[in-house]
């Protein structure tokens, strides 16, 4: 069974290697149940698998424009999230040892991504956390799409 489990990590992080384009980005209220576009209607952003371990993962929200105040610039920070660090894959889970973020929080955490590869596309969930961008609404999980690009 382990190597069956084993095989199955080496297959999926052969899948993941190259470049994914953002499709969709929901966040889903757990108190509520209610999906909400957190990114907006139309988010953009990427995440590239490298063959040595590496990932970059970048998302944007709809329609950002550039900061005039410093209040437009603590906004912008609720419509992105990135960051990099060294990947590995446990069973259906990608787990990230995350380098640089755009949340100091997150610097020398692990962020674990349920991830299932299904043609050219990969549905991404995360786990139930408080998002730094929208702590205010308290336990959340984000369920992403991508399209390999």
């Amino acid at each position: 069974m382990t190597q069956l489990k084993h095989a199955h990590s080496d297959d999926l992080a052969q899948q993941l290697i190259g470049t994914w384009k953002l499709v969709s980005y929901q966040v889903e209220d757990k108190k509520t149940g209610e999906m909400i576009e957190a990114m907006g209607e139309c988010p953009r952003g990427r995440v590239v698998f490298t063959a040595d371990g590496w990932v970059a993962f970048n998302l944007e929200g709809s329609n950002r424009q550039p900061a005039v105040t410093d209040w437009d610039r603590a906004q912008l920070m609720k419509t992105l999230v990135a960051y990099i660090g060294r990947y590995r894959i446990e069973h259906d889970q990608w787990i990230t040892s995350v380098e640089t973020a755009w949340a100091p929080e997150w610097v020398g955490t692990e962020q674990r991504r349920t991830v299932r590869v299904e043609g050219p596309y990969a549905t991404v969930v995360t786990p139930w956390r408080e998002m730094p961008n929208w702590a205010d609404r308290g336990a959340s999980r984000s369920l992403i799409r991508f399209k390999r690009a």
